[in-house]
């Protein structure tokens, strides 16, 4: 009992899908070239204080 896309439907739901690719697309390389290319970095973590376990619930 599934509907098949056929004519309109699949050729609008083709163009949907395109323009979100573009777009998604658009934004990976606007941020890229704002970061400059390089990936963020990782060492501005908080350190855990050393001898003292951590605490969870």
């Amino acid at each position: 009992m599934t509907k098949k896309i056929t004519g309109k439907a699949a050729i609008a739901a083709g163009a949907i899908g395109s323009a979100a690719i573009a777009a998604a697309l658009l934004y990976a390389n606007r941020r890229k070239d704002k970061s400059g290319g390089k990936p963020p970095k990782t060492s501005t973590a908080p350190h855990t204080p050393t001898g003292e376990p951590p605490e969870t619930d």
